[in-house]
Formats: C-alpha cells, structure tokens, sequence
C-alpha cells in the first residue's frame, strides 16, 4: 500500500521502520511548543499525510516513553482518511520537578527534544460496521463482567 507523505517543513522526516519486522513508522518532533495555559508539551512532525480511504492512522507513543516524564495526552492519537494536516503529538507532563527556594528547576526534567522519534504511525483498515438494534443478545462465557472480571 502507497501512503502519501507532504513534507510540510523541508526539517521533516519521511516515516521510517527500525526493523522491516516493525508494525509502526517511528515519527520524528521538528518542534516543540509548551501549550501556555496547561502543562502540554506539543511536538510538530512537519508532516502530512493522505490515509487511504477504508484506512486509519493510528499515532502510539514509542516504547522510549517509559522513560520519559510524559504521556500522550489523548493515548492514541487518530488520523481519519479526510485529515489533511499536520501530524502533531501532544504530550502531559507527569512529574513534579523538584525546586529550590527561588522556583527554579534543580534538574532538567526529562522530555522529548526536537529531533527525538516521539511516536509510531501504524495505518489500519477499517470494516465496514452497521449496528442492529435487538431485544437479546448471545450468551458468552464472560458475561457481563468487566472492570477485572477475570480475576487477574
């Protein structure tokens, strides 16, 4: 499958696979912008793209994330076959950095800089879905148990 990629920023990288095994493409920050009212870390990837049609884009944070200071902030990011701009990734921070008795940093906090891989793009199809309204529904083994059900 042809995926078409726009540099938005000539900075950009093209999406890349460390390993042909690889699921996703790792996507690189070409910026960084602190979102000034809550504590959100914005990273721009200067591109894209244009999934197929039937498709989806998913945005994952990369397994380096554990030992960074943030989360992505929405989990898992969508990218539906009609959007158009930029991929962008927007991180929480999740640590309390500690300060001295002026308010200033007494080390750097450990995020992900311009030119860091910050995430994973993996592009999915999707199937086509209607949904059927019924008075009953099958039995199953599991039931109606959630929130750890299974006992682990």
């Amino acid at each position: 499958m042809e995926v078409k990629v726009k540099k938005l920023d000539p900075n950009a990288v093209i999406p890349t696979k460390a390993h042909v095994s690889d699921a996703g493409f790792d996507l690189v920050a070409i910026s960084k912008n602190k979102e000034p009212v809550k504590d959100y870390w914005e990273y721009g990837t200067g591109l894209s793209i244009e999934v197929p049609e039937g498709h989806v884009g998913y945005l994952f944070p990369r397994s380096s994330i554990s030992k960074k200071e943030m989360s992505l902030a929405n989990s898992v990011g969508v990218i539906d076959s009609g959007y158009r701009g930029e991929i962008l990734f927007r991180f929480k921070t999740n640590a309390l950095i500690p300060r001295d008795r002026f308010g200033f940093a007494t080390r750097k906090p450990n995020f992900y800089e311009v030119g860091d891989r910050i995430g994973q793009l993996i592009i999915m199809p999707i199937p086509e879905v209607s949904f059927v309204e019924v008075d009953e529904l099958g039995d199953s083994e599991r039931g109606a148990g959630g929130f750890g059900s299974s006992g682990s």
